[in-house]
């Protein structure tokens, strides 16, 4: 059986802006310097936490670099999902130029033939693996647990939070290394035997994420009430952000 590129929590990385809403791509390297020294497993860079709808191409790529020689200890994984399979396949190879260890792709948000865009999305991997992500409604479109064998795909991350679908996810068994995007779900995830999470609170309480996949109740709750704090402020994750670190609550998006 194949090794998942890594296990336990991962951080759903924020993307960092400065003033002008310009990229600060050093910024969100040390941010995520800091949460791997926290003890975080992986980083997911330019996924829907980091606003990637909003990205340009060449911000994508200076980001994932800047990442990637900040964390030299620890996998990379990029957002790369497109609308169309070209768009997405461009993105690959664009992520994995820039050092990325495996590449996150939804679905296309307007559907199609999704065994169609994922060969095509894998075969721009070379090997790199790829996820498929599902999160209808926030990235991209649906990924029926029962298309997931046929998709040629290493994992998933399912941020749909939905626990009864998780579990049908992990029951498909085989190599497919199946991953949370749901805070809520850590405990759970890691006791049903999941490769692991990827998760946007590890960006405020990194060290209750590793207790919480321990199987820490008290540290689940915290890490659940944090996440649902953070997204009462009126500047959601990014100003709670800021009044934790002192970084840039500026968002593209939202």
């Amino acid at each position: 059986m194949t090794e998942p590129l890594w296990t336990g929590p991962a951080v759903a990385l924020v993307n960092l802006f400065d003033a002008d809403a310009a990229v600060d791509a050093e910024g969100t390297a040390e941010h995520a310097a800091r949460v791997v020294e926290a003890g975080i497993r992986a980083v997911v860079v330019n996924g829907s936490t980091g606003e990637a709808a909003a990205l340009s191409d060449a911000e994508r790529v200076a980001l994932i670099a800047a990442v990637r020689a900040a964390c030299p200890g620890v996998p990379v994984i990029a957002g790369a999902s497109g609308d169309w399979w070209q768009q997405a396949a461009a993105r690959v190879a664009g992520a994995i130029d820039a050092g990325a260890d495996a590449v996150l792709v939804a679905p296309p948000r307007l559907g199609g033939a999704l065994t169609g865009y994922y060969a095509r999305v894998v075969d721009a991997a070379a090997g790199v693996p790829v996820l498929a992500y599902h999160y209808p409604g926030v990235a991209g479109g649906p990924v029926p647990v029962e298309a997931l064998p046929g998709l040629g795909v290493g994992g998933i991350k399912d941020s749909s939070g939905d626990p009864a679908r998780f579990g049908h996810e992990l029951g498909l068994g085989g190599d497919l290394a199946v991953y949370t995007g749901a805070s809520a779900l850590l405990g759970y995830a890691s006791w049903l035997g999941a490769a692991g999470a990827i998760v946007a609170a590890a960006n405020l309480v990194p060290g209750e994420c590793l207790a919480a996949w321990d199987r820490d109740a008290a540290a689940q709750h915290v890490v659940s009430r944090t996440e649902r704090e953070s997204k009462a402020l009126p500047g959601g994750l990014k100003e709670a952000m800021a009044r934790q670190y002192g970084t840039s609550p500026v968002r593209r998006l939202g």
